[in-house]
C-alpha cells in the first residue's frame, strides 16, 4: 500500500502527471467522488462532505485577515426532528474551519484505503508523518505554464491563443491560482508550499519531460523509500 501526494504550480503539468501515475499503477485519484466514499468510513454523511481545497479557497482580504473572520464556504440542508417527531429541513452555513476539518478527515480516511494519489488539499502536511506516503512537488517556468494554460483555454473554451488578451488571461489565472494555493497552505497549515523540505522530490517539468517525471515517481513508489504497511 502506498499513497502519493502531489503539490503543483498551476499549469505545471501536475494534474496530468497524477493521471498518468494512476493509469500506470492502477491507483485512484482522490477527487470529489472519492471524498464521499472515504469520509463515509469515518462516519461523515454525504450532506456533511465539503471539498475544501485550494481550488475553491478564496484569498481573504486584509481586513478579514486582520480581524480573523471566518468565511462561509457552503450551505447545506440537514433534517432535524423536534420533540413531537416532526421533521423539517434546516439550512446550515459551513465555515472554513468546519470544512477544513472535514477535508482533513477525508484525506486521512483516503490514506487508510491506500493506493491513491492526492492532488493538493494540504496532503503533504496532513500526511507528513506517515512512512508510506510519497510527497511530490511539480513546478515549471512561468512561460511554459502560460503556454500550457493557453492550450487548455483553447481546448475547453475554443478561444484563440495567439492574442495578447489570451496571454493576459492565462497569466492572470496562473497568478490567482498560485496565490490561493500558497495562501491556503500558509493560513491553515503554517507552511510555505514551495519549501522543498516538505517533499521527497521536486520536479521541474521545464527540464524533465512528463514521461520521465512519471517514471521517476513510479520508481520511488517501488523503492524502499516507501515503507509497506499492512493494515
Amino acid at each position: 500500500m502506498a499513497v502519493i501526494t502531489i503539490s503543483r504550480q498551476f499549469g505545471s503539468g501536475g494534474d496530468e502527471i497524477a493521471d498518468h501515475i494512476c493509469h500506470e499503477l492502477g491507483y485512484r485519484q482522490f477527487d470529489k467522488r472519492l471524498i464521499a466514499q472515504a469520509a463515509a468510513g469515518v462516519g461523515l454523511s454525504e450532506q456533511e462532505i465539503i471539498d475544501f481545497s485550494e481550488e475553491n479557497y478564496k484569498v481573504k482580504n486584509f481586513l478579514d485577515r486582520l480581524l480573523g473572520r471566518s468565511q462561509a464556504v457552503a450551505q447545506v440542508r440537514v433534517w432535524k426532528e423536534d420533540a413531537k417527531g416532526i421533521r423539517a429541513s434546516e439550512a446550515i452555513q459551513i465555515n472554513e474551519e468546519h470544512a477544513l476539518m472535514m477535508t482533513k478527515r477525508a484525506v486521512e480516511a483516503a490514506h487508510h484505503t491506500g493506493d491513491i494519489v492526492i492532488v493538493g488539499r494540504g496532503g503533504q502536511v496532513i500526511l507528513k508523518d506517515y512512512l508510506d506516503v510519497l510527497h511530490i512537488r511539480i513546478e515549471a517556468p512561468l512561460e511554459d505554464r502560460i503556454q500550457c494554460v493557453k492550450a487548455q483555454m483553447k481546448d475547453e473554451h475554443h478561444l484563440p491563443t495567439d492574442t495578447v488578451e489570451a496571454r493576459r488571461k492565462a497569466q492572470n489565472l496562473i497568478g490567482s491560482r498560485d496565490l490561493a494555493s500558497a495562501d491556503y497552505l500558509r493560513r491553515f497549515y503554517g507552511v510555505d508550499w514551495t519549501d522543498p523540505l516538505l517533499y521527497h522530490l521536486v520536479i521541474n517539468t521545464g527540464k524533465v519531460k512528463m514521461k520521465l517525471a512519471v517514471q521517476m515517481i513510479i520508481d520511488m513508489v517501488n523503492s524502499p523509500i516507501i515503507e509497506r504497511v499492512t493494515v
